[in-house]
């Protein structure tokens, strides 16, 4: 069976697997997980198993028109739906609807993925309601979610929950060693929180994670306006500021000094100030500065 090339969640392996070999394909499950830890690449590579029109006991085979078509994009039975800007609208499901209810053409079944799924509007979601209560026999959709609050307990009842782990340290050094040159540290290990995803995103942009973790560590040992003068790492990396962020929380705790750890309530202040649309280069300023002022207390009490 598959699954071979893809990290962690042993025992979500299994039991997809052991859908396949069973000939036991639901019509609808709920991939749950944090972001980042492969429940797109299970949800893909499952996809293809079900197509897969070759030998029973070795799905995916890799030789059917299936197959051929589905690794080439152009399989007509299957669709993946992606939000489009920050939701899946209630369009994109009506045209699922329409698409599922037409047979087969190159395989037996048809697959349909819904990425993001928690990003569906409630005209979206009462949409789809509508085909995971009368699905047609020969479709399976995949829901993939981080959050699954975010979905109706309508939709939630009728989709079978697969739960995904985190991704363990040892799985993520050793998936580091095999495939990718570039090497990380033990801080940048934490921050991926089991989330291969982030581990990727970090080796990106490694060298602006490395300049952060210089930036923090000065603060203790050069005065305000070298900090300030000094911080272009975050002023021009809006794009992945909340990343940033984030990362300077885990760089606070891992000193263990209170001062450290008082100023994580700065850097959250700074995330719902950015998150609603404050002026940045400010908030950033704002954060800086009294980052500054708790680590070294000596000149708040002058």
């Amino acid at each position: 069976m598959s699954f071979n090339n893809i990290i962690g969640n042993e025992k979500v392996k299994e039991l997809l697997n052991k859908s396949i070999e069973q000939n036991n394909i639901l019509h609808s499950y709920l991939f749950l997980g944090t972001e980042g830890i492969g429940k797109s690449l299970f949800a893909h590579e499952f996809a293809k198993m079900i197509l897969c029109n070759g030998d029973e006991k070795e799905k995916p085979c890799n030789k059917c028109k299936s197959c051929i078509e589905f690794e080439n994009g152009n399989n007509p039975d299957f669709m993946q739906i992606e939000n489009e800007e920050t939701a899946i609208k209630i369009e994109q499901i009506r045209y699922m609807n329409k698409k599922i209810s037409e047979k087969p053409i190159t395989s037996t079944r048809k697959v349909y993925i819904i990425n993001n799924s928690d990003t569906m509007t409630k005209d979206a979601q009462n949409s789809l309601l509508k085909t995971l209560e009368e699905p047609p026999q020969y479709a399976t959709i995949i829901l993939i979610a981080s959050n699954e609050n975010k979905l109706l307990n309508t939709i939630r009842s009728r989709a079978i929950k697969v739960n995904f782990e985190q991704i363990s340290e040892q799985e993520i050094l050793k998936y580091i060693k095999q495939n990718i040159t570039e090497d990380i540290n033990e801080n940048m290990i934490s921050f991926c929180n089991g989330s291969l995803g982030k581990v990727l995103r970090i080796i990106e942009d490694k060298q602006s994670y490395l300049e952060l973790e210089d930036l923090i560590n000065k603060i203790s040992t050069n005065d305000l306006v070298y900090i300030l003068n000094n911080s272009e790492i975050l002023y021009k990396s809006k794009e992945i500021i909340n990343d940033l962020l984030d990362y300077i929380n885990i760089l606070l705790l891992k000193t263990q000094k209170i001062e450290n750890i008082n100023c994580i309530q700065y850097v959250e202040n700074a995330k719902k100030r950015l998150t609603s649309n404050s002026n940045y280069d400010m908030t950033i300023d704002e954060l800086l500065i009294k980052m500054w002022e708790e680590i070294n207390e000596k000149y708040n009490r002058g």
